[in-house]
């Protein structure tokens, strides 16, 4: 049931589920962190391919944005998995827990100008990455900002997957959305679809390290899964304010359990 959960949230908000898995079973059932983190990537890949094909026929996700940014989370997450094989558990574990606990309080903020304001940025339009999105109104269009900063961005969301094994969903929404300036549902599908590739980039490296084990990752994919097909319907009805309160709300928590867990050397 956790792993259906982590999956429907990841849905929901772009996380990719990594953010209640490793916390799941590093403090409810005792896993090592390294194995967990093993394990919730190969969730977080099989999340991202649930859920990214009904978003894009939906017409959600924005494929070119995806795979301009997926240059540099790739990057980032192989960094990442070269980190976290010399780095203790416990320090894992502080960092997750800050890495969510930001993400929380970066996620509330609202945005200081309009999504449409100033000259469209000249990256974005040289890619034409600017695109439209459908509402109950129709497709709505929006204008895609600060490219070069949301590309910087992304090798540390990379970093971060690698290290942590959370899909780095939540540091791509936030850059996405308040540094971009792409719609808050653009920005969780196109995460959603982004996530996969970042998960896969650092899991072949803790594979070959021996930390994915069938036997531990069998039940947490099918129930991310499970859950990440429930949250592709939920989200096209949901209203963004709730989103973004599940989403800081959740992450407040595990993040602060993670922290006191790391600390208290229960890994």
């Amino acid at each position: 049931m956790g792993s259906v959960a982590a999956g429907l949230l990841g849905a929901l908000t772009g996380l990719g589920g990594g953010v209640v898995i490793v916390p799941l079973l590093a403090l409810a059932f005792h896993v090592n962190i390294h194995y967990a983190i093993g394990a919730s990537l190969i969730s977080v890949i099989a999340t991202s391919s649930g859920a990214a094909a009904a978003y894009v026929r939906e017409g959600f996700s924005n494929i070119r944005i995806a795979m301009f940014l997926e240059m540099s989370t790739t990057l980032g997450a192989l960094f990442g998995a070269f980190l976290a094989a010399r780095l203790a558990s416990g320090i894992i574990a502080v960092v997750f827990g800050s890495v969510l606990i930001i993400s929380a309080a970066l996620s509330t903020r609202k945005l200081v100008e309009p999504l449409v304001a100033g000259p469209p940025d000249r990256w974005a339009s040289r890619l034409r990455l600017s695109s439209s999105y459908p509402t109950a109104r129709g497709p709505e269009s929006y204008e895609v900002r600060h490219v070069p900063a949301g590309f910087g961005l992304m090798f540390g969301a990379g970093t971060l997957s690698g290290l942590l094994g959370i899909g780095s969903g939540a540091f791509k929404v936030l850059a996405m959305d308040q540094v971009m300036r792409i719609p808050f549902k653009v920005s969780t599908t196109t995460s959603n679809f982004m996530i996969g590739v970042t998960a896969a980039a650092s899991a072949g490296i803790y594979l070959r390290r021996g930390f994915v084990t069938p036997g531990l990752v069998m039940p947490v994919v099918l129930g991310a899964l499970a859950g990440s097909a429930i949250g592709t319907r939920v989200l096209v009805r949901a209203k963004t304010k709730w989103l973004r309160l599940l989403f800081a709300l959740v992450i407040v928590v595990l993040g602060a359990e993670m922290i006191y867990g790391g600390v208290t050397g229960r890994f």
